[in-house]
């Protein structure tokens, strides 16, 4: 079949297929799990993919479920799909009639979409079997939400091989730009995440006589302040970086200080090197700032993901694709993020493209942004979403 009948194929299936994996997302949506406990997600999932004549794996790192379509002519590379499925700490609040049933937990960051995406995928890949010149991997990784991340943990237990994984895409909603529309970004995309943790240990009393105290407090403060110099101070301005505390417990009154101090921030940044030399100079500066307060600071740093950098020619294979089925006008060139995604660790294994599928319908109020309480997105790009999956492999 040629190449645009075959994308012309795609178009029909992702509409005919659309109301049944509306129903999945909303299925999903409802029955939300978080990070390391998507037992029944990963269930629904492989049985999904039986149930359509895919054969599939389950327990993969953690509860993973990894399928192939097989190609009848190359048995031996695989581009590989992936999709996360955990959901978040968040107690939906919205009035639709697919809310969330589990008390506390919302797929707000939209996995949900993400898995019926790519089952949509599967099921017209499934069709199209017979276009295949390679094999397609399937996979579905738990706790993205969650360090260490369920990528390196599907990695270890082999995923990109048998067969060799010769490139691997996924997609994120995003509700910056409309249903219909994708977007992408080549080299240097999303950035390196390390959680910084310090306790600030000192002499708590009262505080109308600091003169008796070592105020941990206080030296909290300077250590805050001093750190945040680190990154105009030390990172090539060449070299993305940010530095944010978010989380500062100094459990005191207005007359008592504590004893005790926690400080709590992410590190981001491009540059595997200056990772590490930032990493050490916030130990350094921590510790010598509260030596100079006569407190103690014990820090620790709990290592995260790497940088996340797209494969030029993966990504320019993704925007032709985008230009065959959706029109030149809706493949959009994204910025660079400092947020953190462990997708990261299959880019470092094999030519890889992340990219964002729109999410975004203004006339219609869905326009709440990800991580938020009211987080939904236009179920069209359901469409879009599941073409596009399937069309970078065909």
């Amino acid at each position: 079949m040629e190449k645009n009948a075959v994308f012309q194929r795609i178009q029909t299936l992702s509409s005919k297929y659309y109301d049944e994996i509306r129903d999945v997302r909303r299925h999903l949506h409802k029955n939300p799990e978080l990070s390391c406990q998507e037992i029944n997600t990963a269930k629904f999932v492989a049985d999904y993919l039986r149930k359509i004549g895919i054969d599939c794996q389950e327990n993969i790192g953690g509860y993973g479920v990894v399928g192939l379509v097989a190609s009848k002519t190359n048995n031996k590379q695989a581009i590989a799909l992936r999709t996360d499925m955990d959901a978040l700490p968040i107690n939906e609040e919205s009035s639709h009639d697919y809310c969330s049933t589990n008390a506390g937990v919302m797929h707000a960051c939209g996995h949900d979409v993400h898995i019926a995406c790519l089952l949509g995928a599967a099921k017209i890949l499934n069709d199209l079997r017979d276009e295949l010149s390679v094999s397609v991997k399937l996979l579905f990784q738990p706790s993205e939400e969650t360090f260490p991340g369920g990528a390196i943990a599907m990695i270890r237990d082999g995923v990109m091989k048998n067969p060799e994984v010769k490139a691997v895409y996924g997609l994120h909603v995003d509700p910056a730009f409309d249903a219909g529309m994708i977007g992408a970004k080549s080299g240097m995309y999303m950035a390196s995440t390390d959680e910084i943790y310090i306790t600030i240990n000192g002499k708590g009393g009262h505080a109308a006589m600091p003169d008796l105290l070592n105020d941990p407090v206080f030296a909290a403060s300077q250590i805050v302040v001093n750190l945040q110099q680190l990154v105009s101070r030390n990172m090539p301005p060449h070299i993305p970086c940010v530095l944010s505390f978010g989380r500062l417990i100094a459990d005191g009154r207005t007359n008592i200080i504590p004893d005790q101090v926690e400080v709590a921030g992410t590190l981001r940044t491009f540059s595997e090197i200056w990772r590490e030399k930032m990493q050490k100079r916030i130990h350094d500066v921590a510790e010598e700032t509260a030596k100079a307060c006569q407190v103690e600071a014990v820090v620790r740093v709990a290592k995260g993901y790497p940088a996340l950098i797209n494969n030029s020619d993966a990504v320019a294979h993704l925007k032709s694709t985008g230009v065959a089925l959706l029109g030149a006008e809706n493949v959009l060139d994204l910025d660079l993020r400092m947020t953190a995604e462990d997708f990261s660790y299959f880019a470092n294994e094999a030519p890889s493209c992340f990219f964002r599928l729109g999410v975004r319908n203004e006339s219609a109020g869905i326009i709440h942004n990800l991580h938020t309480s009211r987080f939904d997105v236009d179920e069209n790009a359901l469409k879009t979403g599941m073409a596009i999956m399937a069309g970078v492999v065909v």
